[in-house]
C-alpha cells in the first residue's frame, strides 16, 4: 500500500480528492500525513477528519529555507512516505527535498514528488494560472499532473486535462471547471503510481511503457469540489 505525504497551504480540496480516491480504494495507498505551512488551513482539519497526522510548520519556523525543508523531510520520513503530494502548497521546495525523495528502484525513474498545477503546462506556470489564461485570451484552459523538479511547474508531465474558455468566463468560474478536472486526474496519476506502471525516459512520462492516455480515457469520473 502506497504511503502519502501531502503538503497543503489552504483549504485542501485536492487533499480531499486524495482523501476520498483512497478511502473509495481507487488510490491503493493511504494519506498518512498532511503537513501545512498555514496555521489553521483547512486542510489540517480535512486531514484530522479522516485520521492522518496533521502536523503544523509554519513558514518562519526555522531560519531559511534549507533548514525548513530538513525538517520537513523528518516529518515524512518518521511516516515512511512513499509519495509527497503537493495539493495547493505555496511554498517552492528545495533542491536538497526533491534528493530526498528522487527516484528509487521500484519508481522506474520517476521522482517522488508530484504536484498538480490549474494550468495546461508548459504553458502559464506559477501563480494566477487562469487569470493569466485570460489575460492571454486563451481558447483552452485546464490542469496539469506533473513530477517536481527544481523549476517553477516545469517537471516531466504526467497527465493534462483540458476545458475550454467560455465567453463570459471570469477566474473565479474557469477555476471551477479547473478544479473539477483536478479532482479527476490527481488521485489518477497518483493511483498509477501506485501500481508501478509510470516510469520516466528523458523527459516523458510513460503508462506502461506508452503515452499516457488522453484524459478522456480516464477511468475516474470528475469529483466535484468539497
Amino acid at each position: 500500500m502506497l504511503r502519502l505525504g501531502v503538503l497543503a497551504s489552504g483549504s485542501g480540496t485536492n487533499l480531499q480528492a486524495l482523501l476520498d480516491a483512497c478511502a473509495a480504494g481507487r488510490i491503493a495507498g493511504r494519506v498518512e500525513v498532511v503537513v501545512s505551512n498555514v496555521p489553521g488551513a483547512q486542510a489540517l482539519d480535512r486531514a484530522a477528519r479522516a485520521g492522518a497526522a496533521a502536523v503544523v510548520r509554519p513558514s518562519k519556523a526555522e531560519p531559511d529555507r534549507a533548514a525548513y525543508d530538513r525538517a520537513l523531510v523528518e516529518v515524512l520520513r518518521a511516516h515512511r512516505v512513499d509519495l509527497v503530494c503537493l495539493a495547493g502548497y505555496m511554498r517552492v521546495v528545495t533542491p536538497a527535498f526533491l534528493a530526498a525523495f528522487g527516484p528509487a528502484p521500484a519508481t522506474r525513474g520517476c521522482p517522488r514528488v508530484m504536484n498538480i498545477h490549474p494550468g495546461l503546462l508548459p504553458s502559464f506556470p506559477g501563480l494566477h494560472a487562469q487569470r493569466q489564461a485570460l489575460a492571454h485570451g486563451a481558447r483552452l484552459a485546464g490542469c496539469t499532473v506533473h513530477f517536481v523538479d527544481e523549476g517553477t511547474d516545469t517537471g516531466p508531465i504526467v497527465v493534462q486535462a483540458a476545458v475550454p474558455v467560455l465567453p463570459g468566463d471570469t477566474e473565479e468560474s474557469l477555476g471551477r471547471r479547473i478544479l473539477a478536472q483536478e479532482h479527476r486526474i490527481y488521485p489518477q496519476a497518483v493511483q498509477w503510481f501506485a501500481e508501478g506502471r509510470l516510469s520516466l525516459e528523458g523527459r516523458a512520462v510513460r503508462l506502461d511503457g506508452a503515452a499516457v492516455p488522453e484524459p478522456d480515457a480516464l477511468v475516474n469520473p470528475p469529483i466535484e469540489p468539497r
